[in-house]
């Protein structure tokens, strides 16, 4: 939704509702009180095991639905799907949930091993999760560990600086997973078809009544209801103005629409200094659980240099692009995911669950 859209369209919604200001901030709740949620969240990490999980919990997830579940058994903690937030619609075949376990794998390694519990991550016996098994051991601090509480996906226009040579290298070794191949793309020509790709894309989902449906469902409007629900897509995470939940559904129905939207991702994509894509050797959990632990590796390491990042995962998730996407690189095999970077600004963080309720 773009900002300026929003605000003006959502103005003439309250004056026609005949909201008050004190009634506008019960509805919405406080910023202030939603950096602390945020902050708690993003705190040092101590050497407790709830600390490790709550650190794996930082990692990217599809439309934040945050579909796992963390199993302490001895000195093993194991990551499984969590079905009931599945995104049946944008993700069919579970695909974006099974990257999402890699990806909270890769963030609770490294914070295992920073506490003490070197170890390694294998698949669960059935296939289905993700295990880490470890030993007692000196803490083993990784630089990638403290880019953890700073990875966001920052869904804003960057500033379109091109980024060293040496960082790139850096940022593609770090991401190097075995079963995992990395294509970065830097120069224009094909950074403007990866992005026509994104725009067929949108427009697709955006014209598919099921999926506007389902994306509406996980967006949160205002600090208020991300605190509460601890999960989902908040507004003012990708630069948007926090609304009462109910007007944000009016304004989403009717402010939200392909032609601005498409001018919200090329803006974006113009401005982005590459797109990384990522490829999977085969499409199954194993693969897809590895290009997560791949991707989480490179966002961290780009955050570590001080880039942002983003997902552009429309020609991922329309299957009929997949083939377009993968032949700008040279690529036969189906693609797993795209993410822009480059250097951008700061947003507040998503919300996340609280340890409590992802343990178990």
């Amino acid at each position: 939704m773009n900002r300026r859209t929003m605000l003006v369209g959502a103005g003439a919604l309250v004056v026609a509702a005949g909201a008050g200001v004190a009634g506008w901030r019960s509805a919405v709740g406080s910023m202030a009180q939603y950096e602390a949620f945020t902050a708690r969240l993003h705190g040092q990490l101590t050497p407790d095991l709830e600390a490790v999980v709550r650190y794996a919990t930082l990692a990217a997830n599809s439309h934040n639905t945050q579909p796992w579940r963390f199993r302490l058994e001895g000195q093993a903690i194991e990551i499984r799907p969590d079905f009931r937030r599945r995104t049946p619609v944008v993700d069919p075949d579970d695909h974006h949930l099974y990257v999402s376990l890699g990806c909270a794998m890769t963030n609770l390694a490294l914070a295992a091993a920073a506490t003490g519990r070197p170890g390694e991550a294998s698949l669960t016996a059935d296939g289905d999760g993700v295990r880490y098994d470890y030993v007692m051991g000196a803490p083993n601090v990784d630089p990638l560990v403290d880019a953890i509480s700073k990875r966001q996906s920052t869904r804003a226009e960057y500033d379109g600086r091109a980024v060293p040579a040496a960082d790139l290298v850096e940022v593609e070794r770090t991401a190097a997973i075995p079963g995992v191949s990395l294509a970065l793309v830097t120069d224009r020509t094909r950074m403007i078809k990866v992005r026509d790709t994104v725009l067929a894309g949108n427009e697709e989902q955006m014209n598919d009544p099921a999926f506007m449906r389902e994306l509406k469902q996980w967006i949160r409007f205002n600090p208020r209801s991300a605190m509460a629900r601890a999960d989902g897509l908040f507004s003012a995470a990708s630069g948007n103005p926090v609304l009462p939940t109910g007007l944000g559904r009016i304004a989403f129905d009717r402010l939200f629409n392909v032609a601005q939207e498409n001018q919200n991702y090329a803006r974006q994509i113009d401005s982005s200094a590459g797109v990384a894509i990522f490829f999977g050797e085969r499409p199954d959990h194993d693969h897809w659980i590895r290009v997560g632990q791949a991707c989480q590796r490179f966002a961290l390491a780009a955050t570590g240099l001080g880039l942002k990042i983003a997902f552009i995962n429309q020609p991922i998730e329309v299957a009929r692009l997949r083939a377009d996407l993968a032949a700008i690189v040279g690529e036969t095999r189906r693609p797993d995911l795209v993410m822009r970077f480059g250097y951008g600004p700061t947003l507040p963080f998503s919300p996340r669950r609280p340890v409590a309720s992802v343990i178990g």
